[in-house]
């Protein structure tokens, strides 16, 4: 790489002002800045699609190996699902002959299917339960208890609670001067 050191470039600006001169120089400047900048966003370009190039490939080949994976996978299973199918074989050949035997069984197992004549009741969601009802809420306490600890049982609005007080305040007598 170039080694540009403060004594080269101020002798480099020092040869543009007398070859370009005072009065062009300042564009120069600016012009090679833009075209410094250019090449730059240039190669930061090439380098991330060279960069997205090779995450593609990477992709393409973890894809692959995936599908060999799933193709592996797909073969183990179809091979235990033939082992299967043959037991069922197998298991349905010695069943065919207990079958007879065993449908009296299943015959009286069904009488008790009924569940012992009890049915199965339904919740009831159209009534509201639990600690947000309005029942709950308004016999949650006794009416005695909220008057001896001063718990709010009337709603007032601020108007109404602003005139009471008034009210009360202009009622009372106004304390005697002290002079």
């Amino acid at each position: 790489m170039i080694d540009l050191g403060v004594s080269k470039l101020a002798l480099i600006a020092v040869v543009a002002l007398v070859v370009i001169g005072p009065e062009r120089l300042p564009k120069v400047a600016r012009m090679a800045g833009n075209l410094m900048g250019r090449a730059q966003r240039y190669m930061a370009e090439v380098k991330s699609e060279v960069n997205r190039q090779v995450e593609l490939d990477e992709l393409k080949k973890m894809q692959e190996a995936a599908t060999s994976a799933m193709k592996d996978v797909q073969s183990s299973m179809n091979e235990v699902g033939t082992t299967i199918n043959e037991a069922k074989q197998g298991l349905s050949d010695a069943d065919s002959k207990s079958l007879s035997s065993s449908s009296s069984l299943i015959d009286s197992y069904d009488d008790f299917a009924d569940n012992g004549g009890y049915a199965i009741r339904e919740p009831k969601t159209n009534l509201r339960q639990g600690r947000d009802s309005w029942g709950v809420k308004k016999s949650a306490m006794p009416q005695w208890y909220k008057k001896t600890a001063g718990v709010k049982t009337k709603i007032q609005s601020g108007a109404a609670r602003v005139k009471r007080f008034r009210r009360a305040a202009s009622q009372q007598k106004a304390p005697k001067s002290f002079f």
